[in-house]
């Protein structure tokens, strides 16, 4: 699988802009302090945001906001916006089966159009899940931790 963690970034640096929006100015430094992640890292996860219209940045007071409401934003939105899976899609197939071999000659024929509806399938349900969910999680368990 292929997903790599710029998708939990993402999602992370979407949840904190919007959980600290009232209370602090929000920056890539101080995101990357959320993330605990390298500021470079961070900044272009939010490049790949900005570019996909989720998040806007402005140099100044104002710092870094939201450009749709949490609830607009679902988990595909974000998969999308970070390239979490190139163009080989999800599932990277081992590159030398044997031709000779009766399997390593139709592996690919028997498991493509598979793999590709386990990826359809994750990817229906990204639609269906919302960063506003995330946000309702952690207020949840920052309420209840009070």
């Amino acid at each position: 699988m292929q997903i790599t963690s710029k998708f939990t970034i993402a999602v992370h640096i979407i949840t904190a802009i919007d959980y600290f929006k009232d209370s602090e100015k929000v920056t890539s430094n101080f995101l990357a302090g959320s993330v605990g992640a390298n500021p470079v890292i961070v900044r272009n996860v939010m490049g790949n945001l900005k570019e996909s219209g989720i998040i806007e940045i402005s140099q100044g007071k104002s710092g870094i906001s939201l450009a749709k409401g949490l609830d607009e934003i679902t988990f595909y939105d974000v998969y999308k916006a970070v390239d979490c899976v190139d163009g080989e899609g999800l599932f990277r197939f081992h590159e030398n089966p044997n031709i000779k071999c009766p399997v390593g000659r139709n592996i690919h024929l028997a498991m493509d159009e598979k793999l590709q509806r386990v990826q359809d399938t994750m990817e229906n349900e990204l639609r269906h899940i919302t960063i506003a969910d995330v946000a309702a999680d952690i207020k949840k368990e920052v309420d209840s931790a009070d």
